[in-house]
């Protein structure tokens, strides 16, 4: 009987890598005790099967949809939190410091960060970046009466992240990825030839 236990466990640590989450993917908690306090809860778990069930329902002939239906192919997951509360910091901010503290892990990189200290609000986004590709997307986002988490697992492309805004539970982020080329000074006039009499 101990053998068998012990050749179970030893299967499992070998085939353990198989189960592991898809790189980009963080262990966000389930939060169960705060949906009970939360006025409002949103919860988004779409791994890459679901994502493809509900592309179904997006309409290609809808341009914003056809865009994030997309997109959506090449990801691998999408994963939302959002509490929001009648009173300020119902939630424990030690839960959403274990997130942050999976955003400390190699290749992930903070590139957006705004503390609002008037407002009490703290946003951040990180990357995950493997060679020239972004694989994991994750965003941060605390005020005292709610405080949201997203992840978004795959080939990411920052150009079309913008498509996925408001599908999927993804909040609005006003990413604006268009690039602006500067306008062109006029060309200077040619001076004039004297005219020949």
């Amino acid at each position: 009987m101990n053998a068998r236990i012990v050749w179970v466990i030893g299967t499992l640590l070998f085939t353990g890598p198989a189960w592991a989450a898809p790189k980009g993917q963080l262990q966000i908690p389930e939060f169960a005790g705060l949906s009970d306090k939360a006025s409002e809860t949103v919860t988004v778990t779409l791994d890459s099967n679901l994502l493809g069930m509900a592309a179904v329902f997006l309409n290609d002939q809808v341009p914003d949809e056809a865009k994030a239906k997309k997109l959506v192919k090449s990801l691998s997951g999408i994963y939302v939190r959002n509490y929001s509360f009648d009173s300020d910091y119902a939630y424990p901010k030690s839960d959403i410091e274990g997130v942050r503290r999976q955003l400390n892990a190699p290749g992930w990189n903070r590139i957006v960060g705004v503390v609002s200290r008037k407002e009490s609000s703290n946003v951040e986004v990180f990357m995950l970046v493997d060679g020239d590709k972004v694989q994991g997307l994750a965003i941060l986002a605390s005020e005292p009466r709610e405080f949201t988490i997203v992840n978004i697992v795959g080939n990411i492309d920052l150009a079309q992240l913008h498509d996925l805004e408001g599908n999927f539970g993804v909040p609005k982020l006003e990413l604006d990825t268009s690039k602006k080329t500067p306008a062109k000074p006029p060309a200077p006039e040619k001076p004039s030839s004297p005219e020949k009499k």
